[in-house]
């Protein structure tokens, strides 16, 4: 294979750890031997305590990267001259200081010497305040010093790595944000469906999975979500169509559905139009463009009625009464289940009043709904 030739079918590895990084070691062996060396190296590199950390290496033993972190990192000749470079800029030994120096180093007689290396060219490919990555090749005894085919060789591999290796992180942090996404949202009791706006679903979390799992008044037909009622689904049809268009009147307001299951359980989804404008903005043309969240249509104790009490400064008792009002009823019901005087119950509930603002026992119920936990199962 000619060079021009090798060089492509380098670069074109190089890019394909963008998608598949267990290919770095096969691929920066490629580009050792491409640029004419036996061993390679991809690490970071703390420019102020001349620390090292090895991402990946190619034709050098574990023992000896281990002993490079843990020793002589610290030691390493090199390490503050190929931070100062350029990014890309390939440098050898020869451009940081005289070789004769460098043989008298530790740093060579006892780990780069009984490995058989004599010389590296190497690449800063990033570096901020705090750390710098760097590609370093190194070169052989067989081989001889590092001359300008060697640096020519390395200057026409380096920026795709830099690329490759830059794209690849980027990808890294979407998908760890992608699942971190994914968990938050399947924590969440309620079913939540992001659909495009065909219907398409674009993503649902556990609950969601589990709704359509039934296959009872949600399904998924086709990669499109479908409310099992015809009336029901034409208004989601309708709402969806709305939050795909720009001049829709249903804005970024919420709107509730109606779901009733076979058995007569009634569930509500409330359906959020994702504005087309931010998506479009960020030029994603398969953006959802509504979120379905689905529940039981039922009054959701708060988890913790402590939070309540807190924000109201509500009593003990106070707030026994107010709770017993949203769970069991009025005030002839409230006596009964807690086993006082009606006078008692009006006592603490008018306290509860003051302290809420509320002037209805019906405020009160909407109150504590208020502080349900969504993420409650």
């Amino acid at each position: 294979m000619c060079d021009r030739e090798r060089l492509s079918a380098t670069i074109g590895d190089i890019y394909a750890t963008c998608l598949d990084p267990s290919r770095w070691m096969e691929v920066i062996g490629k580009a050792a031997r491409f640029v004419g060396g036996s061993a390679a190296s991809l690490y970071s590199q703390d420019p102020c305590s001349r620390t090292g950390s090895h991402s990946v290496s190619y034709g050098i033993e574990p023992r000896y990267q281990q002993l490079y972190l843990d020793k002589y990192a610290q030691l390493d000749p090199a390490a503050n001259g190929q931070i100062v470079a350029r990014v890309e800029e390939p440098v050898a030994m020869a451009d940081l200081m005289p070789y004769d120096e460098f043989v008298a180093t530790r740093f060579y007689r006892e780990w780069a010497r009984p490995q058989g290396l004599v010389d590296f060219v190497a690449s800063v490919l990033d570096k901020t305040m705090t750390s710098a990555a760097v590609f370093r090749v190194f070169r052989h005894e067989r081989d001889g010093a590092v001359d300008d085919e060697m640096r020519q060789r390395m200057a026409l591999v380096i920026p795709h790595l830099r690329r490759a290796m830059l794209i690849g992180n980027a990808i890294e942090l979407k998908r760890a944000e992608a699942a971190t996404f994914a968990d938050a949202l399947d924590g969440l009791g309620a079913g939540v469906f992001l659909v495009d706006a065909d219907g398409g679903l674009v993503h649902a979390n556990a609950a969601g999975h589990a709704i359509l799992a039934a296959d009872d008044f949600l399904r998924a037909i086709g990669g499109r979500l479908v409310a099992r009622d015809a009336l029901v689904n034409q208004s989601l049809r309708d709402i969806l169509a709305a939050a795909d268009d720009d001049d829709g009147e249903i804005g970024v307001n919420a709107t509730s559905l109606p779901l009733t299951a076979r058995d007569g359980e009634r569930h509500v989804a409330h359906v959020l139009p994702l504005t087309r404008g931010a998506r479009r903005s960020r030029g994603i043309a398969y953006a959802p463009a509504a979120a379905l969240l689905v529940r039981k249509a039922a009054l959701e104790i708060p988890s913790a009625p402590d939070v309540i009490a807190k924000a109201y400064h509500l009593t003990p008792t106070e707030l026994r009464v107010l709770m017993a009002i949203v769970e069991v009823g009025g005030v002839p019901e409230v006596a009964v289940a807690l086993g006082i005087a009606e006078t008692t119950v009006k006592t603490h509930l008018s306290r509860v009043f003051q302290k809420t603002g509320a002037t209805r026992q019906a405020d009160l119920v909407k109150l504590a709904a208020g502080f349900a936990n969504p993420a409650g199962r």
